[in-house]
């Protein structure tokens, strides 16, 4: 039990890490806005590697690492507290909501219901908190906040996580096989249940969101 604790543990901080050193790399990158009405709003992919390691150990093993990536990520940003909070904030929304419903699913098709319904619940819940807490931080007015809320914020965050719910289905069984390779986790399933296998079907639908976020990002900033 002690040994499988350690692990878990050493995983979780290693994940943690992982997550963190995306944030930074695309904090760096010349990363164009997706959405033109919020370009103060960037995508990064940490919330990937968080959304994983829910479905590997639970919803409650999301929420230290939010905190603890989020804490990390503060000094690259001017919003401090603010900036922690919508991190955390949009991170188990989305997280929390797909490992919930994996856990009690384990099955492609858990997976992906839980990363559906964890992109939808991420825009009900970051909507109303940009508006409560984006003017504090921005120093505009309400009623701009307003003026961006659904074509701006929402539209941001509803594209953001479609594009990451697609790519945690890629990378799930690679990275869940990577940690096997190297007995970092056991052969089962954390949690009881079948080992999931790839699905053809979740590569195809996959790469379909990805071709319809880029388009629409293409549409929306005059390429297309």
């Amino acid at each position: 039990m002690k040994s499988t604790n350690t692990k878990k543990l050493t995983t979780l901080a290693m994940l943690s890490a992982l997550a963190f050193l995306l944030a930074l790399l695309f904090h760096y990158l010349p990363v164009p806005p997706l959405v033109p009405a919020a370009p103060f709003l960037k995508f990064e992919p940490k919330d990937v590697v968080i959304a994983i390691a829910g479905f590997l150990y639970g919803p409650l093993a999301v929420i230290p690492m939010a905190v603890v990536v989020g804490v990390l990520e503060m000094p690259l940003s001017a919003t401090w507290i603010y900036g922690l909070i919508m991190n955390v904030a949009s991170t188990c929304a989305f997280a929390c909501t797909a490992a919930l419903i994996y856990k009690f699913r384990r099955t492609i098709g858990g997976a992906a219901i839980g990363l559906a319904a964890g992109t939808v619940l991420t825009v009900v819940v970051m909507v109303p908190l940009n508006y409560l807490i984006t003017p504090f931080f921005m120093g505009i007015p309400r009623h701009a906040v307003v003026a961006i809320l659904f074509t701006g914020i929402g539209l941001f965050n509803f594209v953001k996580y479609a594009l990451i719910a697609a790519i945690t289905m890629q990378l799930y069984i690679p990275l869940k096989a990577a940690l096997v390779k190297s007995k970092l986790l056991p052969e089962s399933e954390t949690a009881a249940g079948k080992p999931v296998k790839i699905s053809i079907i979740s590569v195809v639908v996959s790469l379909l969101v990805v071709a319809v976020c880029a388009l629409g990002i293409l549409y929306l900033n005059g390429l297309l």
